[in-house]
This record gives structure tokens, C-alpha cells and sequence, in this order.
């Protein structure tokens, strides 16, 4: 199945350039430095997934001409990865719809808590995002006929989740790819991988980290994600080893896999 992956966004918690920050990355007048929240699209069979809503899916669906969202496929509740949801409501206004999520019930649960008027059905207006949830375990499940693999991962203590689609794969926010993910990542033709920081932290891979899960995984291309203004782009790209590259706002992928 061919995939068409879009990066929406490639950074951390707090983007780039930082608050107040005059370091190379921030300074930087290479727009690849530049890096809003960490989201993504995967287009596979004729839908869209859109994976996380970040605080910047407004300005990433500006920029990018997003105009039609299938379902969202969330990884986990912090605020990064969550805090844009009501923009979704203007994917169900135009699509006069509502849209189907899916995450672990850990996610799920802090929809429910934290924006409960997702949750409630439409009304004349389409004025709020209208959801439907729906739980993911560990089993891969299918929409409109599309399979999608869930991806068992660790975020520090938190049990989240990355997606395959047929040969690529997203993971984020991962401290830990368990010995059974791994087994689940094989044969990939891209894997979008966690890359906080050069300094290892306790809930995202470091460079290194980053450098030797993407050997194990062995895709034949490993695109470095979610990363702070510590990482600047040009200088990561020079010392990633060969199949490994720093990916960025607005980067596009395909895969071919049949």
C-alpha cells in the first residue's frame, strides 16, 4: 500500500526558535530550524490520518493546505501532543462530520475529562470538534479497510502508542521500545523516531538512544523527530550515520510498498 507521509511539525515541547533564545538553532535563518509542535499526516488508500493535535494544527493546516482529516490516531495526552484539539472542529464544520479517534484508553480518558464538549453530538453551527472515540489495545485494527498496526511504547512511566501503516511508522515521546515493538517494526521502509536531545533524559531517546533504536529497527530510512533547539539542523545532519536524516516542518515522504 503507498503511503504519503507530511511532517506537520518537528519539535518539542516548547518549538523552535525558543522563547528568549539566541542559540544557533534559534538564530538560524534556515527555515528547517524553524520547528512548530511534533504532528504528522499519513495519506494511505484514500485517507487522511492525522497523528496528535498539537497546539500549532491551526498554523500546520494553514501552511500545509490540510483541508480534510479522516481520523486522528493519538500517541498521548500531554499537552503538546493534545492541546489543539478544538481545532479539529473546523475539519468537522467543512466535512460536516463527525471524526473518528483512536488511542489507548489512557488517552482516551483524558479527552473525556479534560474536553468533554468533543464529545457531545453536533449541532446546526458545527461551532466544536465532534468526536468518536474509539479504544485501541494491543491488536491492530482497521479503518475503512485500511489496516493500522498500534505500537506498543514507553514514555517514561506512561504506556503509549506509535502506528504503522503499511511500511511506515511513527514513533514519538519513546523512552523505550519494548522487545515485542520492535518485532512489530520490521521491515519498514521509513520510521519517523524520537530525537530529543544529545543529553539523555528520562522520557524521550537521546541522539545516541535515538541512533542505536534505529538500528535495531533497521528501516531504510530513520527520520529524526521531536526535537529541541539544542539539535540544530545542519550539524545533526552531518553526523547521522547513512539512512538516518533530520526531518523538518513541511517534510514530505512517500512509500511505495506494495
Amino acid at each position: 500500500m503507498k503511503v504519503e507521509a507530511l511532517l506537520l511539525g518537528v519539535g518539542s515541547s516548547g518549538g523552535s526558535p525558543a522563547l528568549g533564545c539566541s542559540c544557533p538553532t534559534c538564530a538560524s535563518t534556515d527555515p528547517r530550524n524553524s520547528r512548530t509542535r511534533a504532528s504528522a499526516v499519513l495519506r494511505a488508500g484514500g485517507k487522511t490520518f492525522l497523528i496528535d493535535t498539537g497546539p500549532d494544527l491551526r498554523q500546520q493546516a494553514l501552511r500545509e493546505q490540510l483541508l480534510h482529516v479522516d481520523a486522528v490516531l493519538y500517541t498521548h495526552p500531554h499537552a503538546d501532543h493534545l492541546n489543539g484539539i478544538d481545532d479539529i472542529r473546523a475539519f468537522c464544520w467543512l466535512q460536516k462530520a463527525a471524526i473518528s479517534v483512536f488511542g489507548n484508553e489512557f488517552m482516551l480518558d483524558h479527552i473525556r475529562q479534560r474536553f468533554p464538549y468533543t464529545l457531545f453530538p453536533p449541532n446546526n453551527f458545527w461551532d466544536k470538534p465532534v468526536l468518536s472515540l474509539h479504544t485501541v489495545g494491543d491488536a491492530a485494527f482497521e479503518f475503512a479497510g485500511i489496516p493500522i498496526e498500534p505500537i506498543a511504547l514507553m514514555h517514561g512511566k506512561w504506556p503509549i502508542l506509535g502506528y504503522r501503516i503499511a511500511n511506515v511508522a511513527y514513533l514519538t515521546d519513546v523512552s523505550e521500545i519494548p522487545a515485542t515493538s520492535i518485532a512489530k517494526l520490521q521491515g519498514l521502509d521509513i520510521v519517523f523516531l524520537d530525537c530529543l536531545r544529545r543529553v539523555p533524559h528520562p522520557t524521550h531517546f537521546s541522539v545516541d538512544q535515538a541512533v542505536a533504536a534505529a538500528r535495531q529497527i533497521g528501516a531504510k530510512q530513520t527520520v529524526m523527530i521531536h526535537m529541541t533547539h539544542e539539535l540544530e539542523y545542519q550539524a545533526l545532519s552531518q553526523e547521522l550515520p547513512a539512512g538516518m536524516v533530520v526531518g523538518y516542518d513541511g517534510m514530505r515522504l512517500v512509500s511505495e510498498a506494495v
